[in-house]
């Protein structure tokens, strides 16, 4: 499943660039690195079990990861799970790894393999990063570090950044695994809560009578349903079997409406319309759903508005629980409004050409978010970046402490969108939903 589930990521990988907006790190430590389309200079280095091997040797031409770190180094032991991750992925796709140590004390080094499972080959020179030869070659003056080296040995990628390690390996890996999508997509209009809805479903091939779950995807403020970080699920659903519709709420993309006269209330009235229209199709079988920032706050209350069982799986996206608190303190995005949150003005200009309505703020000062959020009690996933500079990551957290048996995950430095790699959260999505909803 996870290879299938990596290739779909993969194949829409042109439609979804990761951006590193902030935090990233190369601009102060890759700078040294070998560039791309260098050659990499070839060593003969001792594996843990002591015996002599080379890097090209290692590598026999195949894209290979060179992965430079050192037991001593704290930022190397908090970035292996990851790299561990990325092997079990890439490497079932003919990607090798090839672990090099700036250790200068085998029993260390080994020890440090051993703890951490690590299985992919590892060599060292038993020197530390400035006494080390390999390290002045290849310009390491940072670990951990990493290089992606294609087939004749020049170099792709240079990062001290193993999630921009992983958004290059995807896109390079849509071309060594193409995938062709079984399933139909159909165009739908939804009667909503203020007019007509625009909405598109995707659906797996089912056999006759054949029935299959259903997953709704709500954007965030100013969104729409279209994009990648939708997208990259809803194609990875239908592949595993599962349903999937994604719409626009009421004033935004397709959908009737004007955005002044949009809430939180009447987009979670949407969200009902749109459930109980899915729960009509023959085929459906069950639904869950997802959210995005503040899609994830109407997801999750309208789980907790509805009957107890009424969605089997909720996943929430950097959701934006702070729009409460954001409206009580009288800003929004940045701006600050000098009326009280109990008598709003008419509207607040946002940009973009675009009016945030009294009407939003005033229901947003008196939101029950995790009050009614409380009240579903299924399965649940929560992702959020700890350097979310719109939705603090606490925000996410305060739903995974109230919903128990959830799960939680915070993704290092990852902003609101995701920009520094869009893969892993959907991803996260993607598997959560295909196992909690038993997908193909």
């Amino acid at each position: 499943m996870r290879k299938v589930l990596l290739c779909l990521l993969a194949f829409f990988a042109a439609s979804a660039q990761a951006q590193f907006k902030q935090n990233d790190d190369d601009v102060k430590y890759a700078t040294e690195l070998l560039k791309p389309g260098t050659a990499v200079p070839d060593f003969k280095l001792r594996d843990r079990m002591g015996k002599w091997q080379t890097i090209s040797k290692l590598a026999k031409g195949r894209y290979t990861v060179l992965d430079f770190w050192a037991s001593w180094c704290p930022d190397c032991r908090k970035d292996i799970p990851n790299i561990q991750r990325l092997y079990g992925k890439f490497a079932p796709l003919g990607v090798q790894f090839v672990g090099v140590s700036f250790d200068d004390d085998a029993a260390k080094w080994k020890a440090a393999i051993e703890q951490y499972g690590i299985r992919y080959p590892q060599v060292s020179q038993l020197k530390r990063m400035r006494e080390s030869e390999v390290a002045s070659a290849y310009g390491v003056k940072w670990i951990p570090s990493m290089m992606l080296i294609d087939k004749e040995g020049k170099v792709m990628l240079s990062t001290v950044l193993s999630d921009k390690l992983e958004v290059k390996l995807t896109e390079l890996m849509a071309k060594e695994c193409p995938v062709t999508l079984k399933g139909t997509s159909e165009r739908v209009t939804i009667d909503g809560g203020k007019g007509k809805l625009q909405g598109i479903i995707q659906k797996p091939v089912l056999a006759q009578g054949e029935t299959c779950p259903m997953v709704m995807l709500c954007h965030g403020f100013g969104g729409k349903k279209d994009g990648p970080l939708f997208e990259l699920i809803a194609d990875s659903l239908m592949q595993h079997g599962i349903a999937s519709i994604r719409f626009d709420f009421n004033g935004h993309g397709e959908s009737e409406g004007e955005f002044v006269e949009m809430t939180v209330p009447n987009e979670i009235e949407d969200a009902i319309k749109v459930y109980e229209y899915v729960c009509d199709l023959r085929y459906v079988d069950g639904v869950a759903i997802v959210g995005h920032s503040q899609g994830g706050v109407v997801a999750a209350m309208t789980a907790g508005k509805l009957e107890t069982d009424a969605f089997r799986a909720v996943a929430l996206l950097a959701p934006a629980g702070v729009l409460r608190d954001d409206a009580i303190r009288g800003s929004f995005m940045g701006r600050f409004y000098e009326e009280s949150p109990l008598d709003p003005p008419d509207y607040v200009d946002i940009g973009g050409g675009k009016r945030l309505g009294g009407d939003y703020i005033r229901t947003a000062f008196s939101l029950p978010i995790y009050e009614t959020a409380a009240k579903y009690q299924g399965p649940a996933l929560v992702v959020h970046g700890t350097g979310d500079r719109v939705v603090p990551y606490t925000y996410g957290e305060r739903f995974h402490q109230q919903w128990p048996g959830s799960e939680m995950v915070l993704l290092d430095a990852y902003d609101h969108g995701f920009s520094q790699n869009i893969y892993r959260a959907t991803n996260l999505v993607s598997e959560f939903l295909i196992k909690t909803l038993g997908g193909k």
